[in-house]
């Protein structure tokens, strides 16, 4: 077996790779390392395994590096998934001896791997995520998705509808709208913002692949906004937005519904709602539409000796830091949040 480090000369066959294996997301497309370096010039180490010429496994890392911090191999920040897709838990492990070696060379301190439940199971000692990511199954059609859900929901979808709000599909030129969105609710929720640089990025390296939505009011307001990713046979949505004071009019349902009924038209079959905690409010907004748990292996293997890792240190005074945050100008937020969050990796 080799193991060494992708090029974008193997884009290609990673792609494949990655979507004819059954774990396999978008995040874990070549596209995703693309847009992090064009946005935050964060270097990939995009490990790939062969045997007699042909894949047999990936490990996606992303050099992550935190001033008077620490430095890690995420696998993959900013989502909330990524770590290894392989043919088998030899060649997991085999990926996963490499990375460690590697981390050596570059005097790295952890590696943080997003797996998805069991998959590939490497063994390690780490620290485990107790988040779940939400999944719905698709039928063939939307009308047959509308009739499946409960009457309330219905209702709910209907409404903004009856109330003559529209929703739209489309693509870079649908980022702006939805960005001064994102920029109102994560300032409301007391978290900065990535750049906007970085969810053009995104739409821009992943291409028809990628789906930005826009609900707007009677009045051409932007109301709620999300952008999905394609993959195989799965839609994931790793962001949606919508604004407090059109709750009223229920834009938010209309977003989603306008997701789930093209992702149903377009033949997908899975649609990826995204991490939760279990019993938390978005774990039940998630769970109305059908959505099933499915558990997420999340493990911080420490390679300096230190027992936890910076993010669960803070977590402790993170509700004091949110509520700083929502206090602070939503200008000076915009202004300062991309140069914060270019340092979560979640």
């Amino acid at each position: 077996m080799n193991i060494r480090l992708a090029t974008e000369l193997d884009q290609t066959a990673w792609d494949a790779y990655v979507l004819r294996h059954e774990n396999g997301l978008a995040y874990h497309q070549y596209a995703w390392c693309r847009a992090v370096y064009a946005a935050y010039h964060l270097s990939a180490r995009y490990l790939l395994a062969e045997q007699t010429g042909r894949i047999c496994g990936v490990l996606p890392l992303i050099d992550f590096k935190k001033p008077f911090v620490g430095h890690s191999f995420v696998s993959l920040p900013y989502c909330d998934q990524g770590g290894c897709l392989a043919d088998d838990p030899l060649t997991a492990s085999a990926l996963l001896a490499r990375a460690i070696a590697m981390s050596g060379e570059d005097k790295v301190d952890s590696i943080e791997l997003r797996q998805l439940g069991r998959q590939n199971a490497i063994s390690c000692q780490g620290q485990t995520c107790r988040k779940v990511r939400m999944v719905l199954d698709l039928p063939a059609s939307s009308d047959v998705l509308l009739s499946g859900l409960k009457s309330k929901l219905r209702s709910q979808i209907g409404k903004p509808m009856r109330d003559g709000l529209t929703a739209k599909l489309g693509g870079l030129e649908l980022v702006s709208d939805f960005y001064q969105i994102y920029c109102e609710n994560m300032h409301n929720l007391g978290s900065p913002v990535h750049s906007r640089k970085w969810l053009e990025s995104v739409v821009h390296h992943y291409g028809r692949n990628a789906r930005v939505g826009l609900v707007l009011t009677p009045k051409g307001e932007p109301a709620a906004g999300g952008i999905i990713l394609l993959h195989g046979k799965t839609v994931s949505i790793p962001w949606a937005s919508s604004l407090r004071k059109f709750n009223t009019m229920n834009p938010n349902m209309l977003l989603y519904w306008t997701f789930l009924a093209f992702s149903s038209e377009h033949g997908f079959s899975r649609f990826d709602f995204g991490r939760s905690t279990p019993g938390e409010g978005t774990y039940r907004f998630k769970e109305q539409w059908g959505a099933y748990p499915v558990a997420l292996n999340w493990q911080h293997i420490n390679l300096n000796g230190q027992r936890n890792s910076v993010d669960s240190q803070l977590s402790g005074v993170r509700p004091n830091l949110e509520k700083i945050w929502m206090r602070m100008p939503i200008g000076l937020c915009n202004s300062c949040g991309p140069l914060v969050r270019r340092y979560v990796s979640l």
